[in-house]
């Protein structure tokens, strides 16, 4: 599979965006809180993010292209065989393009925001040294 860049829009999917945009205007309460205090106006090091950014035939909660960095937040139905099966598969497949995959449960966002915050600032330094 051809990898993510610029000149491809990052394997935009136009046909998911009206999908993606009522995501965006109907937030879980994890990623409200996720957005706001982590990820929104360039708060994670300086770094943009998009959120519910359709990408192949997926639509990602949280992406940052400087990155290649997908993060996805799991509610209660992840739990469930078929999505776990199909989560999978979506990670399989943003790997491919180049993107590193991130999975937090909502428990965590709503209890460990600090922990998800280290989690993802380690990575980013093991990344940049």
């Amino acid at each position: 599979m051809e990898k993510a860049g610029k000149d491809n829009n990052y394997h935009y999917n136009k046909n998911l965006k009206t999908f993606a945009r009522q995501l965006r205007n109907n937030s879980t309460k994890s990623e409200a809180c996720f957005w706001k205090y982590l990820l929104s106006s360039r708060q994670f090091h300086g770094y943009q993010f998009l959120r519910q950014r359709p990408i192949l035939n997926y639509i990602a909660d949280f992406v940052c292209f400087e990155l290649m960095l997908v993060i996805e937040l799991d509610g209660l139905t992840h739990d469930f065989e078929e999505v776990i099966v199909k989560d999978i598969q979506k990670e399989i497949d943003l790997q491919s393009i180049g993107f590193s995959v991130f999975r937090f449960s909502d428990w965590e966002v709503l209890n460990r925001m600090v922990d998800i915050n280290e989690i993802l600032t380690k990575w980013l330094e093991s990344r940049n040294s």
